[in-house]
């Protein structure tokens, strides 16, 4: 099947690892056209992948089938504005990587009747083990949809949500996710240290188990709870660890958190999107 003629608006770091992404997977490097401010980031992805380059932001509109904004939340605006007439025109699926920017925003500053998917990835999207969740609008057909999550499972997993305010539960889960695992790898390297271990054991055993640990919950069919017993023998060292964590209301405080990262999100959803 011919691919779509694909373009990006914002050459940034997000952009440049889903542009890799889709070139590794054969999507042909001649239908994907990038606009951004930055020359340089231009000229390094003409150079690495090939691509078309602009700085004209409409002209990657005007010869795009999707178009992916890449761009940071508080500039969303003025760029949907700018380009509002070129897309009332072309009609383009329009994708926004954009965290805290509600379709309803976007439709309006680009002049209503856009076929929208707002998506949620994270970082890991930078080293292609990416988790990106996507909600489409109402005027996004079945073949929109599909195409918007080829593209993002160019860089790792793909999820659809059902309601748009989901996308702030998994901005709490995996948006901001990796910062918990590196807060708790952080702090097993330290306790290791502070126990015996030189720094750079401590990390690098630290960076391997976590390694290990995810690659064992992902092959395996059991959930983590199994996992977690199979790994704790009864009067082992592991369980004294786990009664530990158990104690000080560890499963409360994780809680706490997504609640507190999924209300900011919330909150700044109305602050962005009004």
């Amino acid at each position: 099947m011919k691919k779509q003629a694909l373009g990006f608006i914002g050459a940034g770091n997000m952009a440049s690892s889903l542009i890799g992404g889709l070139i590794s997977d054969g999507y042909p490097a001649e239908n994907i056209s990038v606009s951004d401010i930055d020359a340089s980031k231009l000229n390094d992805l003409a150079k690495r992948f090939g691509v078309h380059t602009f700085q004209d932001n409409k002209a990657v509109v005007e010869r795009s089938q999707t178009v992916l904004l890449a761009i940071k939340p508080q500039i969303l605006e003025k760029v949907a504005r700018e380009i509002a007439d070129v897309v009332r025109q072309a009609e383009p699926l329009v994708i926004s990587i954009a965290a805290g920017i509600p379709e309803s925003a976007l439709d309006r500053w680009l002049g209503g009747g856009a076929s929208i998917v707002r998506c949620m990835p994270n970082t890991p999207a930078l080293v292609k083990t990416g988790a990106t969740a996507l909600h489409a609008n109402d005027r996004t057909s079945p073949t929109q949809k599909s195409e918007a999550e080829a593209i993002v499972r160019a860089v790792g997993i793909a999820v659809w949500v059902e309601k748009e305010e989901l996308l702030d539960v998994v901005t709490a889960l995996s948006g901001s996710g990796p910062a918990y695992f590196f807060l708790l790898m952080e702090a097993m390297e330290n306790a290791a240290a502070e126990m015996g271990l030189d720094k750079a054991t401590a990390r690098l055993l630290t960076q391997q188990t976590a390694l290990g640990a995810a690659r064992i919950a992902i092959e395996s069919e059991e959930g983590p709870a199994e996992l977690r017993r199979r790994v704790t023998s009864p009067g082992g060292t592991t369980e004294k660890a786990i009664d530990v964590f158990e104690r000080g209301s560890l499963r409360s405080l994780v809680l706490d958190a997504m609640k507190a990262a999924d209300a900011r999100a919330a909150e700044l959803s109305k602050q962005l999107g009004g």
